[in-house]
C-alpha cells in the first residue's frame, strides 16, 4: 500500500532567508546548536565517503558483499565484522577517512564563535581541524562497546587529542560532540549493526548521550546543516540528540530532494524547514 506523502508547507525563499538570518543571530549568541551533517563538507575535494551510500560502496570495493547488505553501510560493516573480525572494520574505516579533510568555510567560522556545543554527525576530522589552534575546547565521541569490559558509551579528548577524564568537560568553552565517533584522534567508530544494537535499546532513555551534552542543549535551538534524514538510524540520532532542548528547531533543506520519510520526519519532529540551498545558507550564516 502506498502511503501518501506528508503535507508540509514550505515558505517562500525570501521568508526562509529572513528566518535563517534570525537563526544566525541566535547562533552568534550561543543560543543555537549547529548539528552538522556530511553534506557540509561533501562538496570539498575529498575522496572520503561523505554519506552512508558512499560508505557502503567503499566497503563493496574492499570485500564481496552479499546482496542483502549492498547499499547499506551499517549492514555492510556488520557482514565484514562477522566474517573478518572487528579489527578489519576499524582498519577499513581508518583507510576510508585517512586523508585529512580541510574544514569548510562555515566550520572555520563556527570555531571562532566559542559555541557551547557543536554536534558533528559524520566520521571525518574536518571540524576538529577547524578548532585546532583555538583554546579551551574538547571533544566527546561515541564509541563501540565491542570487546569492552567496562560500562562506557563515549570517551573524552582534549584539543591535543589526549584522552582525559570526563570531569574536564565542564570547563571546556566548546564541546565538539561526535555521536558516531571519528577517525581522529583515536579511530572510534560506531558503524556496524552490532555497534548500534545496545545504543538503540538505551537511547530513548538517553543513557548513551553524555551528561554535559544534555546540559548544554537545554533551552537551545538546533540548526541542522548538511544533513539528510533518509536513513532511520540518522533520524533516530537527530531526534535523540536534540531531545529535551527547546521546542523550536530548524533544518536547511532542498525540498526537491526530500524523500517521503524525510518529509514525515520534519513533520513528526516539528522541525522548521528552511528551503534555502546549502551554499546560500552558508553565505547568510557567515554574514555579520
Amino acid at each position: 500500500m502506498n502511503v501518501p506523502a506528508p503535507r508540509i508547507e514550505f515558505v517562500g525563499r525570501p521568508v526562509a532567508e529572513a528566518m535563517l538570518r534570525r537563526v544566525a543571530e541566535g547562533l552568534r549568541r550561543g543560543n543555537v546548536v549547529p548539528y552538522l551533517g556530511p553534506g557540509l563538507v561533501g562538496s570539498s575535494n575529498t575522496s572520503a565517503p561523505m554519506n552512508p551510500e558512499d560508505l557502503a560502496a567503499f566497503f563493496g570495493t574492499k570485500v564481496t558483499l552479499p546482496r542483502r547488505t549492498r547499499g547499506n553501510a551499517w549492514a555492510s560493516a556488520q557482514h565484514i565484522e562477522s566474517t573478518r573480525h572487528r579489527t578489519t572494520v576499524t582498519a577499513m574505516m581508518a583507510d576510508a577517512f585517512s586523508a585529512p579533510i580541510a574544514p569548510a568555510q562555515l566550520q572555520r567560522y563556527l570555531a571562532t564563535l566559542r559555541l557551547p556545543l557543536i554536534v558533528d554527525s559524520w566520521y571525518d576530522d574536518a571540524m576538529r581541524n577547524a578548532l585546532a589552534g583555538h583554546s579551551n575546547w574538547g571533544e566527546i565521541q561515541g564509541i563501540t562497546r565491542a570487546g569492552l569490559r567496562e560500562d562506557r558509551w563515549y570517551r573524552f579528548y582534549d584539543s591535543a587529542g589526549n584522552e582525559v577524564d570526563c570531569s574536564l568537560a565542564k570547563s571546556w568553552t566548546t564541546i565538539l560532540y561526535k555521536p558516531h565517533g571519528s577517525v581522529a584522534p583515536a579511530k572510534n567508530f560506531l558503524v556496524s549493526d552490532a555497534d548500534y544494537v545496545e545504543v538503540l535499546t538505551e537511547i530513548d532513555i538517553q543513557t548513551p548521550i553524555p551528561g554535559e551534552v544534555k546540559a548544554r542543549r537545554t533551552g537551545r535551538n538546533f540548526l541542522f546543516l548538511g544533513c539528510r534524514f533518509n536513513d532511520q538510524l540518522l533520524r533516530t540520532y537527530a531526534r535523540q540528540v536534540s531531545k529535551r532542548s527547546s521546542d523550536v528547531h530548524y533544518a536547511v533543506v532542498e525540498p526537491d530532494t526530500l524523500s517521503n520519510n524525510e518529509l514525515r520526519f520534519l513533520v513528526d519532529q516539528g522541525l522548521t524547514p528552511l528551503a534555502v540551498p546549502l551554499a546560500r545558507a552558508v553565505e547568510i550564516l557567515l554574514a555579520d
